[in-house]
């Protein structure tokens, strides 16, 4: 279910001469029923609406005052949302005898053209407050209190953002509300500024247009609606990926005059694929950070340590080498709207995982059942987790998660089931031309015609699924400096088969390093032979390159590496001061506390 709660505007949606047909009542019984919470979000003060409206039962909150008040109707609990309005305000424009004037436990409310003689009030007692129109009514309100803000608390207290909201509205005071939700519907009647700026107009006026919105809601959650990139929905919520000059309108809506790229926030199952240090972090980093600071929640499997800061300031990383993720801590986590969530799987080991990933995904599917969310499920090197021949459900249940992300250097090595679920594949790195025949063999269609065969850094190949060719696209780089590989490298546990191990010309030892630092304090421990055996063969270098994908580094240590005039101890001075040039900070405390 991707719309969990339903806002509607009072008079001109609902209500028209403040009455509200029958048959719209019949639909929010309808909607009731379908297990989606229903907020009222009105102008009315609670009082005026109780006398006109004798249907509040079916609604889980009603926001009342223009977002002044919020009330729960089950317990019949009232809560204002601000402070009341000022005596002295209230006093003077009594004393104006401006009519009507209704006071509310936050709102004034009045009519045009009594506004000069509000202004006039507010500008003289010297308050901060505002003024917000409704088709000739003037409401009064604390700055920052409007139905938007209403409707967010409302949510707030149900366990829901906006990303699951839908909004219906018909008036100049209903932008704010809309603006919140995932999708803004204005009826028939509503005025030509608020449809020019909403996601969908229905046909009927009213309450008919109401009713229209629910049924379709009922029926398909608006799959119908035009979308991008993977999915459907509102093409304003799209996250930017990059730009291509290829780009531009097309029947989807994902792309701008500006050659933009992006991909809906719903709907997707994507994998993004190519060789190690290809660049498929950096392109699932920047993604990820647009796509957390436009709202949404993910949620990401590492079972590297990768993202052991996060995903973004506000993220939460939960495992560690010594600790797998529990089932409760997740679960506390994802009831937070805006929070995200990384699941660090260190602590399980490699031939562990897809029997750990079998029973983590229905736990993950408990809050999705609930709420929606996560909205993004990534899971980084999909290869280890999602490998053939494991689970037959896994397919199915990762079908249930409204967008999904794969991450991974070997497409053909995850379960064809998985991979037959995928629309859209972005292909990085010098090979990532490759990843797309393995991926459309398990799809059972044809790959895309590609433009271009190798990739240069920043650049990537996107293919929707279905379509002829791929699309060569300039990736829109993050803008937080994450330094998470860097940081994972100095200090932070790598897995056994990414770690460096020591074991000397004859085979006899088996010293694990799992980071740069354990590396060079068991390098300077070692015995003369075993250190020169590793150098004389390149391996540091190697290592350094294949697994730590710091080319820089490991050209400079090939070159201690050639040196034969370099002994022993010479060697190891030399690669300690390289590696510790460049390190050193990453190693150091994080200033917030991290590692």
């Amino acid at each position: 279910m991707r719309y969990r709660a339903l806002a509607f505007d009072y008079d001109g949606t609902l209500a028209h001469d403040g009455a509200v047909p029958e048959s719209t009542v019949d639909a929010l019984r309808r909607a009731a029923d379908s297990k989606r919470a229903l907020i009222l979000v009105t102008g009315r003060e609670l009082d005026d609406l109780q006398r006109v409206f004798d249907h509040l039962d079916l609604f889980d909150r009603v926001v009342a005052e223009n977002g002044g008040l919020l009330y729960r109707p089950d317990s019949r609990e009232h809560q204002p949302l601000s402070d009341p309005p000022p005596e002295a305000l209230v006093e003077r424009l009594r004393a104006a005898d401006i009519q009507p004037l209704g006071v509310g436990a936050v709102i004034i409310a009045t009519r045009q053209p009594h506004d000069d003689v509000v202004q006039d009030a507010i500008r003289d007692l010297g308050l901060e407050y505002q003024l917000i129109y409704n088709k000739g009514a003037v409401m009064v309100l604390p700055p920052g209190v409007n139905k938007a803000s209403g409707l967010r608390a409302a949510l707030d207290e149900l366990g829901l953002s906006g990303h699951e909201a839908l909004a219906v509205g018909d008036a100049e005071n209903d932008h704010a509300f809309l603006d919140v939700c995932e999708c803004g519907v204005a009826v028939a009647n509503a005025v030509d500024s608020l449809k020019e700026r909403c996601d969908v107009v229905t046909e009927g006026a009213r309450g008919a247009g109401v009713e229209e919105i629910i049924d379709r809601v009922i029926e398909n959650d608006l799959e119908d609606l035009p979308g991008g990139w993977g999915g459907a929905g509102p093409v304003r919520h799209h996250i930017l990926l990059g730009r291509s000059e290829e780009a531009g309108p097309d029947e989807a809506g994902p792309d701008d005059d500006d050659g933009e790229v992006r991909l809906a926030p719903y709907g997707v199952r994507a994998m993004i694929a190519g060789p190690s240090g290809g660049g498929k972090s950096t392109v699932t980093s920047a993604f990820l950070e647009r796509l957390l600071a436009a709202g949404y929640q993910a949620c990401l499997v590492d079972p590297e340590g990768d993202y052991d800061s996060g995903i973004g300031k506000d993220s939460v990383v939960i495992g560690d080498p010594q600790r797998e993720p529990t089932a409760r801590e997740i679960h506390g986590l994802l009831e937070r709207p805006g929070q995200s969530t990384v699941l660090n799987l260190l602590a399980v080991p490699i031939a562990d995982r897809p029997a750990y990933f079998t029973g983590l995904l229905p736990r993950l599917l408990e809050p999705v059942a609930r709420h929606s969310r996560p909205h993004w499920l990534v899971i980084d090197e999909a290869h280890h987790q999602l490998p053939p021949n494991t689970a037959t459900d896994n397919a199915t249940l990762l079908r249930r998660f409204s967008s999904t992300l794969l991450v991974t250097v070997h497409p053909e090595s995850v379960d064809p089931a998985v991979v037959g679920l995928l629309n859209t594949v972005i292909g990085v790195g010098p090979e990532g031309h490759t990843v797309f025949e393995p991926v459309a063999e398990a799809l059972e269609v044809d790959p895309p015609r590609l433009p271009a065969d190798g990739l240069e850094p920043g650049q990537l190949l996107i293919w929707r699924v279905g379509e002829d060719e791929a699309r060569l696209v300039e990736l829109e780089p993050g803008t937080i400096d994450r330094e998470r590989h860097r940081r994972k490298y100095a200090l932070g546990t790598m897995s056994a088969d990414t770690s460096f191990w020591f074991r000397g010309p004859e085979q006899k030892l088996n010293l694990r390093a799992h980071n740069l630092m354990l590396f060079l304090e068991i390098g300077q421990g070692v015995d003369e032979d075993t250190w020169l055996y590793h150098l004389r063969r390149g391996d540091y270098s190697k290592w350094i390159s294949g697994t730590l994908d710091d080319d820089e580094l490991a050209t400079e240590i090939e070159t201690v590496e050639k040196d034969e005039s370099l002994d022993a101890a010479a060697s190891r001075d030399r690669v300690r001061d390289l590696v510790t040039a460049k390190y050193t900070q990453a190693a150091e405390p994080d200033p917030e506390g991290g590692a």
